[in-house]
């Protein structure tokens, strides 16, 4: 996120993270709070991640507005949400849950992610009446330890009972993630076992966003941390796969609608080693898929065997 007119008091937030991350496949927490009354208005960033906020803040609730769009309260923020505000005034104090879902296993929790893609929508509109179920017992928790655990079986429980990704799909998000966005669809495509266009039809439908699109926006999240980090431009911008500083300008205008040197004095970003200290959550297999296939082609029975059990860890 970064700095707008009415800034929060990042000193004074309280950052929680579960003490034992990993619970759920591509699922990472983090609980905020701040206790004195307080006036947000913050643009988000965006981040490879469906991302879902349960707002815990007394009195009024958060607003999260896109495209003119108005959300309040407890929201679901798609890949590539556009220029997405969270704003509001919250009188007793700030408390929020934020929650990243890696895209594949979001297919799992709240549908196809392509139904969500570029857009916010309320909670509720995704969980019908299990949202208000679920924010009740959160309220009423009496830590953010608790909180984290009910979070979990809430996901778990939909996990469960939703049909799973393709593991070719998932594999080749694990692919993109692991090269930071540095890998050709061709390259995707064989190492999965799949055509081409296979691979960018079933990827778009349930990832919400084309191989190529994807890619991109992961190669943004890691120049934009490094740009926080501190780092030159130019030097991102090669560290980063981006063909030069000009190309780096480009897509850091395209997914956030301001300059490098705007977001790296993001203040969210600042904290962000806190909030998510580990930069791939997600990934939880220990080697790549690619190095698990034999030379010789596996059957395809083999082949999503192979896929399943490196994605899932």
């Amino acid at each position: 996120m970064k700095s707008t007119e009415s800034p929060p008091d990042w000193a004074s937030v309280k950052v929680a993270v579960p003490r034992q991350p990993g619970r759920l496949p591509g699922v990472s927490m983090a609980g905020f709070s701040q206790r004195a009354p307080a006036d947000v208005g913050i643009a988000m960033v965006a981040h490879p991640s469906v991302t879902l906020f349960v707002d815990l803040s007394d009195g009024d609730r958060l607003v999260h507005d896109a495209h003119g769009r108005r959300e309040c309260g407890s929201t679901v923020v798609g890949l590539v949400p556009g220029d997405l505000r969270l704003g509001g005034r919250a009188a007793g104090g700030i408390e929020c849950l934020q929650i990243r879902l890696s895209p594949v296993w979001a297919v799992a929790v709240f549908g196809a992610s392509t139904d969500l893609s570029g857009t916010v929508v309320s909670l509720e509109d995704v969980w019908g009446r299990d949202a208000g179920r679920t924010e009740e017992r959160l309220r009423d928790a009496a830590s953010w330890d608790e909180r984290f655990t009910i979070a979990a079986d809430a996901l778990g429980r939909r996990m469960s009972a939703r049909p799973s990704p393709d593991p070719e799909v998932a594999a080749a998000w694990w692919l993109m993630r692991t090269s930071r966005g540095r890998v050709r669809v061709d390259s995707l495509a064989s190492e999965v076992g799949w055509s081409r266009k296979r691979l960018w039809s079933r990827f778009r439908s349930q990832i919400g966003l084309t191989p190529k699109h994807a890619a991109r926006l992961v190669r943004f999240d890691h120049a934009a941390h490094l740009l926080a980090a501190g780092n030159a431009a130019a030097q991102v911008a090669a560290e980063s796969g981006h063909a030069d500083q000009a190309h780096l300008h480009r897509e850091v205008k395209a997914f956030t609608g301001v300059t490098p040197t705007a977001l790296a004095a993001a203040p969210w970003l600042a904290i962000d080693d806190v909030a998510w200290p580990t930069s791939f959550a997600d990934l939880t297999p220990p080697t790549s898929p690619i190095h698990q296939f034999p030379r010789s082609e596996p059957s395809s029975h083999e082949r999503r065997r192979i896929i399943s059990q490196d994605v899932t860890g």
